[in-house]
């Protein structure tokens, strides 16, 4: 079932949240002060509108407190991006989204009540810079100071083995929650599934004990 989503600010991550949410066949309106945005964006969403995030009555006029998501992609302006998010909670959109600049702006986001903040550029950093450590490393993912997500590839050292075989929450305190090969996904790996070549494994656990699978499966160390 599709869901009612709005983009607040179609810089190169609100535009490319929107496009995808869109071709996921999504109703998405996207919104920003910008004309020239909207004139690039208006066949990528459902509507394209241009209008002033900071303007209560103009976000109230799009009815966006009918929205399942909102989410705000405002670039620089830290101003405009509290504002938005004040208004858009004030509407009653029970899930916002904003994208923060600095660890004082995401403060300030979550005490206004939003749902979730995310640091675009600081998530890709620490993702390109875990891959090019370790190119097995496809993707990263932190969630809090302590804990992450790794996706990590196979290789020749576990390829074969089961997962009761490899033991990894008891030799390394980490879970795998789902395994990865081309299209497919498997998310209740069984203890007695085999690791293939190609498998991607999905991994959660603390950032130390992460490192040290990390280095188990790539043999680096």
């Amino acid at each position: 079932m599709s869901k009612q989503y709005a983009v607040i600010g179609l810089g190169r991550f609100g535009s490319s949240v929107a496009t995808e949410l869109y071709q996921l066949n999504n109703d998405v309106i996207g919104i920003d002060l910008d004309e020239n945005r909207i004139e690039e964006n208006i066949h990528n969403v459902t509507h394209a509108v241009q209008a002033d995030a900071t303007e209560e009555a103009a976000l109230k006029s799009l009815g966006l407190g009918n929205y399942d998501v909102v989410v705000i992609a405002i670039g620089k302006n830290i101003q405009a991006s509290i504002l938005a998010s004040l208004i858009v909670k004030e509407l009653g959109v029970e899930t916002i989204v904003v994208k923060a600049q600095n660890n004082l702006h995401a403060k300030v986001l979550y005490k206004i009540g939003v749902t979730k903040v995310i640091f675009p550029e600081r998530d890709m950093g620490l993702s390109v810079a875990h891959n090019l450590v370790a190119p097995n490393i496809l993707d990263y993912i932190e969630l809090s100071d302590d804990y992450s997500i790794v996706e990590l590839l196979s290789s020749e050292k576990i390829i074969g083995k089961s997962l009761v075989e490899l033991d990894i929450r008891a030799k390394f305190g980490c879970n795998v929650i789902a395994l990865k090969n081309g299209e497919e996904i498997n998310i209740a790996p069984n203890a007695d599934d085999l690791i293939a070549k190609g498998d991607v494994l999905v991994v959660i656990g603390s950032k130390k004990n992460l490192q040290h699978f990390e280095v188990y499966v790539t043999g680096s160390k």
